[in-house]
């Protein structure tokens, strides 16, 4: 057995990896939209 695990598992952690760089930026974003959205509706 190799040390870096079945093809099955590192597609599960490539598939986890890329979900993560698109998600948290995204997520930042929408986070940050909703804070300004508010401010500027609440003054």
């Amino acid at each position: 057995m190799s040390s870096s695990g079945s093809p099955s598992e590192r597609r599960t952690g490539l598939i986890v990896l890329s979900w993560c760089w698109v998600g948290l930026p995204l997520a930042y974003g929408v986070y940050e939209l909703v804070r300004k959205a508010t401010q500027l509706f609440t003054g």
